[in-house]
C-alpha cells in the first residue's frame, strides 16, 4: 500500500515546493513600480491640463454671465448715458461674486448698436493671465489670455 501511494504521487507529477536549483524563476516584484513610473507623468499632465482648462472655461462662462446680466440691468435706463452708468454700477458691485473672476481685471464697454438703435451692446473683457492654466505647464497649449464676451439686448420693447 505504501508503494502504491508513492507511485500515485509520481504519476500525478505534483510540483515540489522548492524550484529546481537552476530553473528560471520570473520576478514581477518591480513591474508595478516601473509601470507607475511610466504612466504617472502622463496621467498627472492630463489631470493638471483638465483642471487648468476647467478653470479657464469657468472664467469664460463667468465673463459671459457678467455681460448678459449687465445687459439685462441696462434695460431700465432711458438713455444711453443712463444705461452705461447702470451697467458700470452693476459690474463694479457684482463682478467679485462670479467664480474665477478678479473684479480688478474686468473692463466693460457699452454702446448702442450702430446697425439697430433699439439694441444695446455690453462687451466685457477680462485679463485671464493669472489663471492656473498659464502657470501649470509651460508646454500646454493654452488659449488667449484675454477673454472677451458680449451681450446684446433689445431696448424699448418690440
Amino acid at each position: 500500500m505504501v508503494a502504491s501511494a508513492i507511485q500515485y504521487r509520481r504519476m500525478r507529477k505534483q510540483p515540489s515546493s522548492h524550484p529546481p536549483r537552476f530553473a528560471f524563476v520570473p520576478s514581477t516584484g518591480g513591474a508595478t513600480a516601473v509601470e507607475f513610473a511610466l504612466i504617472a507623468p502622463i496621467f498627472l499632465a492630463l489631470v493638471m491640463g483638465m483642471a487648468g482648462y476647467g478653470v479657464y472655461f469657468g472664467a469664460s462662462h463667468s465673463v459671459q454671465q457678467i455681460a448678459a446680466d449687465a445687459a439685462r440691468t441696462a434695460i431700465s435706463g432711458l438713455t444711453e448715458t443712463e444705461r452705461k452708468s447702470i451697467v458700470a454700477a452693476y459690474v463694479s458691485a457684482n463682478a467679485g461674486g462670479y467664480p474665477f473672476i478678479d473684479p480688478m481685471k474686468v473692463k466693460v464697454e457699452t454702446r448702442d448698436n450702430a446697425a439697430d438703435a433699439n439694441q444695446f451692446v455690453v462687451t466685457v473683457t477680462y485679463d485671464a493671465s493669472d489663471l492656473p492654466i498659464y502657470h501649470l505647464l509651460d508646454r500646454l497649449a493654452a488659449p488667449g489670455s484675454t477673454i472677451r464676451r458680449q451681450s446684446t439686448i433689445r431696448v424699448g420693447g418690440l
